[in-house]
């Protein structure tokens, strides 16, 4: 008896796969096919990333310097930088 349930299980689960499956097919084939029109639209360019002049390195490192000895972290850290970096490399008042 218990042999009967396992087998007709099996079967059924088995019957469910290959039914997916074929749905699965059936509705890839039965979609109607994309636009064979071609298009050549611009290509999207990025802008070369420029490397920093070497007084904007400075000031960047000044700021950094600037930011270590008063110790600061994360969002203030960031923000001091932003407005030191806006002054010229001289900390915000």
């Amino acid at each position: 008896m218990k042999a009967a349930a396992r087998l007709l299980a099996s079967f059924a689960i088995a019957g469910f796969v290959t039914t997916g499956a074929l749905a699965a097919t059936a509705t890839a084939t039965t979609t109607a096919p994309a636009a064979t029109t071609t298009t050549t639209a611009a290509p999207t360019t990025k802008k070369p990333k420029t490397a920093m002049t070497p007084e904007k390195t400075a000031i960047s490192k000044q700021c950094s310097t600037l930011a270590d000895q008063k110790g600061l972290h994360g969002k203030d850290r960031e923000k001091f930088r932003s407005a030191c970096k806006k002054n010229g490399g001289k900390a915000p008042s």
